[in-house]
C-alpha cells in the first residue's frame, strides 16, 4: 500500500497518463502537428518536423513556438490538432472505480485543451470523476514545466501543494510540483512510437527514476487501487 492518508487534491496530466501512451493515441495529435506546420507554412514535411521538435524543446510546446514566431491562432492549432479518432481509447470502469473512492477533490491538469480533455476522459468513461480541467488557456498559454501555470492552478483551485498529489507521465513535468512540496507519481508505459522525442520531453518508460519522484508505476489503475487514503487507512498490524 502507498500511504496518502494526507491528501486532499489529486492531480492528473490527461495524456499517457489517464490511458497508457502504448495505445499511440498521442501519435495522432504528434503527427498532426507535423501536417499543421507543414500546411500553414508551406513547407516540405521533414521540415515541419524539425521545426515542431524544436519549437517543443524551446518554448515548452509546439504550439508556444508557433504563436512566438508565426503568430499562430491558438485555437486553431488546437482544434485541428486534436482532430483525432478515438477508437483507441476503450471505457475503463476500474479506472472510475478507483478514482470515485478517492476523497477531496480531483482535477485534470494539461497542456492541452478543455475541448480535448472532454473527449478522452469521456471516452475513457471517467470525465464525471473530476471537478476540474486546467488547461493550456487557463494556463495563459505557458506550458508545464514552467512554473507560472502551477501557480496560476493552485491559487485558482484554492489547492494547497502540501495536500496534493500530482500524476504524470513525463518526469520533467514533475520537478516544479516536488519543489512546491507537492507529492509526484511517476506514470510510465512504453511509447517507442516517438522515437525522435527529444529525451527530456518523452513519456517515461519502466524503469525510469529521478530524485524528484516519490513514486513510480506502469500501471495507473493499479497504483490506485493500493493507495491508503483518509477513508481506506493501511491496515494497522
Amino acid at each position: 500500500m502507498v500511504d496518502l492518508q494526507h491528501i486532499e487534491s489529486w492531480i492528473f496530466d490527461l495524456d499517457n497518463t489517464l490511458y497508457a501512451a502504448d495505445c499511440q493515441l498521442f501519435a495522432q495529435i504528434d503527427a498532426r502537428m507535423t501536417s499543421y506546420i507543414r500546411d500553414n507554412l508551406e513547407m516540405p514535411h521533414d521540415e515541419a518536423r524539425h521545426i515542431q521538435k524544436d519549437y517543443y524543446v524551446r518554448y515548452g510546446t509546439t504550439m508556444g513556438g508557433l504563436m512566438a514566431e508565426h503568430d499562430v491562432d491558438p485555437d486553431h492549432f488546437l482544434d485541428y490538432v486534436h482532430d483525432i479518432d478515438l477508437a483507441p481509447l476503450a471505457p475503463n470502469p476500474a479506472l472510475a472505480t478507483e478514482l470515485a473512492r478517492l476523497p477531496g477533490k480531483k482535477y485534470i491538469f494539461t497542456n492541452g485543451s478543455v475541448r480535448h480533455a472532454e473527449n478522452v476522459a469521456g471516452a475513457l468513461g471517467v470525465f464525471d470523476q473530476f471537478d476540474g480541467v486546467f488547461d493550456i488557456k487557463a494556463a495563459r498559454y505557458t506550458p508545464k514545466p514552467k512554473r507560472e501555470p502551477y501557480d496560476i492552478f493552485l491559487k485558482e483551485h484554492r489547492v494547497d501543494p502540501k495536500t496534493s498529489v500530482m500524476f504524470e507521465d513525463m518526469a520533467q513535468n514533475l520537478e516544479m510540483p516536488h519543489a512546491m512540496g507537492m507529492t509526484t507519481v511517476l506514470v510510465c508505459s512504453a511509447a517507442d512510437w516517438l522515437s525522435d522525442e527529444p529525451h527530456s520531453k518523452r513519456p517515461a518508460r519502466p524503469g525510469d527514476r529521478a530524485p524528484h519522484i516519490h513514486h513510480t508505476t506502469n500501471d495507473l489503475t493499479i497504483f490506485l487501487t493500493n493507495v491508503a487514503t483518509s477513508t481506506h487507512p493501511l491496515n494497522q498490524p
